[in-house]
């Protein structure tokens, strides 16, 4: 692992410390790195000081000395602002790789790419699966879009993090971000009307979950999302609301690729009206309660 004390470790930058980006770059921190970090709220990132960070009120002046700014915003269109708006590509030196690992469309990543190739800046599109619980452990799965000699110069920062796989060019660790969530949101809505079946019919949900433990109906899902859904314990780890805009991200690329997607367009529905219904803060697991909220069920 890459060290402060190593002489040729890459200078470093983050940008957004939401909840996601607060554990990342406190490990970032941990390991010993040197980091510049910026937040839109910049108390949230001062709560990184005590770690070492140098916390900057303007994201351009964050990234200025960076070889490798690294950024965990909310959305597409906010990583447009910092970057060609808020003056982030004009402030990075050429030469310097900027490593998106927010969650936005393959087609925003394509364009982000190219224009800061322009530029003489590399780019990887690097979104994660795993939660804030993945983010602490440092086993987050990484998912890379790019060249394949930048994936190798971001290794060291991607192994802070967690496990990294390259999976194609620009866009394609969007692209499998969005099938990722695809089967998230879709098993977990598969969890939650399975139990709340059988609690209707009379059976306890959580010995429900216990027999069918380790048979082909078991997932990771079932296990966490399932437990919650038993204990009615929907303290947010990741917001539903986050999971319907990736629904919604996937449905908006599946009609750009000419690609028929009805199961993911049902849940999409399902997603929306829960957030409608105030759910949208909840874990997304809480889609549980849309669900129990249609057939009656406290």
């Amino acid at each position: 692992m890459t060290t402060a004390s190593d002489t040729h470790a890459p200078k470093l930058a983050f940008l957004g410390i939401g909840s996601m980006g607060l554990i990342m770059a406190g490990r970032l921190c941990k390991a010993g790195h040197n980091l510049q970090v910026w937040n839109r709220t910049t108390e949230k990132a001062s709560a990184l000081a005590p770690l070492g960070a140098k916390v900057h009120k303007q994201a351009s002046a964050a990234v200025a000395s960076a070889d490798i700014v690294i950024c965990t915003l909310e959305n597409g269109a906010v990583v447009e602002d910092v970057l060609f708006g808020q003056g982030v590509a004009a402030a990075m030196k050429p030469g310097a790789l900027f490593i998106d690992m927010a969650s936005i469309k393959p087609r925003e990543a394509r364009d982000h790419a190219a224009r800061l190739g322009a530029l003489g800046i590399a780019h990887l599109d690097a979104p994660v699966s795993g939660g804030t619980g993945g983010a602490e452990q440092g086993t987050l799965v990484i998912m890379v879009g790019g060249k394949p000699a930048e994936f190798e110069r971001a290794r060291p920062v991607f192994q802070v993090f967690g496990r990294a796989t390259h999976v194609g060019s620009h866009g394609a660790g969007q692209l499998t971000k969005l099938a990722n969530q695809m089967i998230v949101g879709i098993t977990i809505g598969a969890v939650a009307e399975a139990l709340l079946f059988a609690a209707k019919g009379g059976a306890d949900m959580a010995k429900v979950k216990e027999a069918i433990t380790g048979g082909f109906a078991d997932s990771r899902i079932l296990q966490v999302h399932g437990q919650r859904m038993v204990d009615r314990d929907f303290i947010t780890h990741a917001r539903l609301a986050i999971q319907l805009k990736d629904m919604r991200n996937a449905l908006a690329t599946a009609e750009e690729i000419g690609f028929e997607a009805p199961i993911t367009a049902l849940f999409e529905q399902l997603y929306a009206e829960g957030a409608e219904h105030g759910l949208g803060d909840l874990d997304h697991s809480g889609l549980f309660v849309e669900l129990a909220s249609r057939n009656g069920m406290s």
